[in-house]
């Protein structure tokens, strides 16, 4: 059986789609003759805990933890209270001097991300934990990137082989341009990125899109392997059916993924005498829930909650009428497939998605037949799509028959198989 090690920032009880790529990986690498071991930080800081997940964690993976120094501490202490790491950083204005200072800080000198205190321990302790468990193959998966940074340190020192995993852009990265970086921090983070790209033995990354640009980026080869679902979680809800007609989004709202079209034309519908209603679960930017609250027909119509954990998100899925998917709006938008549109695919539920129509998630929902991609600036297309899946739940129909299977991440495991395979060759 090969061995590999997987070099990782996120790992439960951290949540989000980033973490369940690799935990849904490991859990089904040994099933294809490869025993995972996981190194992680000990204490890291993150946004989204979800403890459900440390059950899924499989008994076959060893898990391997190194203490971590990060800056937040520090830089916690200029945040304001209620302040979001994630679902506010992106907002475009508003921001007060010691926000711009920390955003400056963050590009200009934590390079290339905070995480950059955790490479040179990292590396001295792997050296001794890849010889003495007889491991030559890593694998490294960001952001962070200073995860990558570890992967090429250990690939110059001891020879490994070596697979970088993208799951998200680096310099070309929608929120690049927030941290107010000086030409010599924007060359420091190409020279960086470009470095990883072509000392990588192989390269993985989960769109069509974001392989093309790192591929122009590293002038090689970009191999796509994209997040997906496990089907095995779904089967245990696959009685549950919706009671009534809400239009449900889960996951993170900020203004890079901007639900505003879908609320205009709800409101619109509601003044023409259909009133839908909307459910968020999850990080909601406070610019949002401000708008939503003052507003006399979104206070009426719109609900929020909080993150809510992995496995009752499931059965949340099935009990919609409809999936909400809100694609970023960025130079990158094309390539970015969030994960939860592959747990609304398994969920059999329809989705309606805002956004680019020619990307690689618009794709997706037009190969599987699971529902429609409508561009943000058609309400009137957003209003007939409401209207048209409102018509089907009444007539009974509130599930899509897309074949979906290219996306289970038992299939996804084998196909990263194929690539350790050829890299132990």
């Amino acid at each position: 059986m090969g061995k590999v090690l997987i070099i990782t920032y996120y790992w439960p009880p951290s949540g989000g789609s980033g973490v369940q790529r690799w935990l849904k990986f490991t859990k089904y690498l040994p099933e294809f003759g490869w025993e995972p071991f996981i190194f992680t930080p000990e204490n890291p800081s993150f946004e989204v805990k979800d403890e459900s997940l440390v059950n899924d964690i499989s008994d076959e993976v060893e898990v391997i933890k190194l203490p971590i120094w990060e800056p937040y501490s520090v830089l916690d202490k200029f945040k304001k209270k209620g302040q979001s790491q994630q679902s506010d950083m992106v907002k475009k204005n508003g921001k007060g001097f010691m926000s711009k200072l920390m955003l400056w800080a963050r590009g200009n000198l934590l390079i290339p991300d905070p995480r950059k205190f955790w490479v040179k321990p990292s590396v001295k302790v792997l050296g001794d934990i890849l010889a003495s468990n007889c491991i030559d193959t890593i694998i490294t998966t960001g952001p962070p990137h200073s995860m990558h940074l570890i992967g090429l340190k250990l690939k110059e020192k001891y020879g490994v082989k070596w697979l970088a995993d993208f799951r998200d852009p680096w310099t070309q990265w929608d929120l690049f341009d927030n941290f107010y970086l000086s030409k010599w921090a924007r060359n420091r983070h190409a020279a960086l990125e470009r470095k990883v790209l072509q000392r990588a033995d192989r390269v993985i990354s989960v769109s069509n899109h974001y392989a093309a640009d790192l591929a122009k980026l590293g002038g090689r080869k970009v191999e796509v392997i994209t997040n997906g679902f496990d089907a095995g979680e779904f089967e245990k809800h696959s009685h549950l059916q919706p009671e009534e007609f809400v239009i449900r989004h889960v996951g993170v709202v900020d203004e890079l993924r901007d639900p505003r079209p879908l609320l205009k034309a709800v409101k619109e519908l509601k003044s023409e005498g259909k009133g839908f209603r909307v459910e968020f679960i999850g990080n909601i930017n406070q610019t949002l829930r401000s708008e939503i609250e003052e507003d006399a027909y979104l206070k009426e119509l719109v609900s929020i909650k909080s993150y809510i954990p992995h496995s009752e998100v499931l059965k949340v899925y099935r009990q919609s009428a409809v999936l909400l998917l809100i694609l970023a709006h960025s130079q990158n938008a094309p390539g970015n497939i969030p994960g939860k549109l592959f747990e609304y695919l398994a969920s059999q539920r329809p989705i309606l998605a805002i956004g680019a129509t020619d990307g690689d998630s618009a794709q997706i929902i037009k190969e599987t037949g699971a529902g429609v991609t409508c561009r943000a600036e058609d309400t009137e297309q957003i209003k007939k799509s409401l209207e048209d899946m409102y018509d089907q739940f009444l007539a009974g129909n509130v599930s899509h028959e897309g074949d979906v299977k290219a996306y289970s991440r038992k299939g996804l495991t084998e196909k990263l198989v194929g690539v350790l395979d050829n890299l132990s060759e």
